[in-house]
């Protein structure tokens, strides 16, 4: 029975499997988005959701818990500065897992897992792509209306031409 068993040992000695864990979860906030097995990802999203959550406060506390498992600067600066307050609104559930077939070499479950958005994101964005739509339509309509009134200035003209021309050959 599997009772009380914490972790997937994912078939690898303790220092080798703490190592493939904090490469994968720093290139996960590095890239936001990587492609591996479905049991590293289950692994690689216990880890990360933790820190995104301890991200959400900026405190030297957490930056010193965080900088024990990520050891790149950049990364750790990253997670509090971006990933951290785009979270601030949610409640867990930071990352999500997409299933995409089969490896080929030995038909490993492979997965794609990446950093959700948060919703004050996912609005802005809907809220931006909103405004360039109204932006678009009122613009297209007053460059349709403005070649209207050229063609009609256009027209008039040469219509005002031709009389004149008529007039002067009559005389």
């Amino acid at each position: 029975m599997k009772h009380r068993i914490g972790f997937n040992r994912l078939g690898r000695k303790a220092s080798h499997r703490k190592a493939m864990l904090r490469n994968m979860v720093t290139s996960l906030f590095n890239y936001e988005k990587i492609t591996t097995t479905k049991a590293k990802a289950l692994e690689i999203r216990r880890i990360a959701e933790k820190m995104i959550t301890r991200a959400k406060t900026d405190s030297v506390h957490n930056r010193r818990m965080v900088a024990r498992y990520i050891w790149d600067k950049g990364i750790v600066n990253k997670l509090f500065t971006e990933i951290g307050p785009k979270n601030t609104g949610r409640n867990g559930g930071y990352c999500r897992i997409l299933k995409i077939g089969n490896r080929n070499g030995d038909a490993a479950e492979m997965v794609v897992i990446s950093l959700v958005e948060s919703d004050n994101e996912a609005e802005g964005k809907a809220e931006k792509a909103a405004k360039k739509k109204k932006a678009k339509a009122p613009k297209a309509e007053t460059e349709k209306k403005d070649e209207a009134k050229t063609v009609k200035a256009d027209s008039e003209e040469k219509s005002e031409a031709s009389e004149e021309a008529v007039k002067q050959e009559s005389e």
